[in-house]
C-alpha cells in the first residue's frame, strides 16, 4: 500500500470489516475490527491477508502495533497536555508525536525534531462512528500509520467511557 492519502472508518459497535480506500475511492484493503470488547484491529491487504494489527496491552491504556508475525513494532500512549491533545508513539522509527489543538479534529504527526510525518483528520459527524482521512508524508508504512490513528481513536473512546461512569 504505497498510497499517500487513505480513508477508513470505525463502526458503531466497533466490530466487523470496513474498507480502506485511496483518494480515487479504490479499495486498497480492509480493517477487521475484532470485537467491541477486545478493541483489536487487523489491517488486511487487498487480498485479505493480515499485514499489521493493533490492540491494547493487557490492563493498560497503551496501544500496541504488531507486525504480521505478532511482534511488537511500536506503542502509543496518551500524554498529559493542557489545551491540546498529545500522544507519543515509540516504534522502530523512533518517537513520533501526535498533536491537535483541544477542540480540533485535525492532527499532525511529527518526529521529535519537528519533521512532519503524517496528517490525519476525523471526518465523521457528531453522532456517527469515527471516520478518518490520513495523509502519509513519509516512508513509514501506511498500515502502521492507520493503526496509530485507530489507536488514538481507541484511547479517546476509552477515556470518554471512563469519564462518563
Amino acid at each position: 500500500m504505497e498510497v499517500r492519502t487513505v480513508y477508513f472508518s470505525d463502526r458503531f459497535f466497533s466490530t466487523g470489516l470496513t474498507d480502506i480506500r485511496d483518494e480515487h475511492n479504490n479499495k486498497m484493503g480492509e480493517l477487521d475490527l475484532q470485537s467491541m470488547f477486545s478493541s483489536g484491529i487487523h489491517v488486511l491487504d487487498d487480498r485479505g491477508r493480515m499485514t499489521y494489527s493493533g490492540k491494547f496491552r493487557f490492563f493498560s491504556n497503551t496501544w500496541l502495533v504488531l507486525d504480521r508475525d505478532g511482534d511488537e513494532i511500536g506503542a502509543l500512549k496518551a500524554k498529559m497536555a493542557f489545551f491540546k491533545k498529545h500522544y507519543a508513539y515509540v516504534g522502530h522509527h523512533g518517537e513520533l508525536r501526535i498533536e491537535a489543538p483541544a477542540f480540533s479534529k485535525e492532527y499532525t504527526v511529527t518526529t521529535v525534531s519537528g519533521e512532519v510525518v503524517a496528517e490525519f483528520a476525523r471526518t465523521d459527524g457528531m453522532f456517527s462512528s469515527g471516520a478518518f482521512a490520513l495523509r502519509n508524508l513519509s516512508a513509514l508504512p501506511i498500515e502502521e500509520l492507520i493503526l496509530v490513528v485507530m489507536g488514538v481513536h481507541a484511547i479517546q473512546k476509552r477515556q470518554s467511557a471512563a469519564a462518563s461512569t
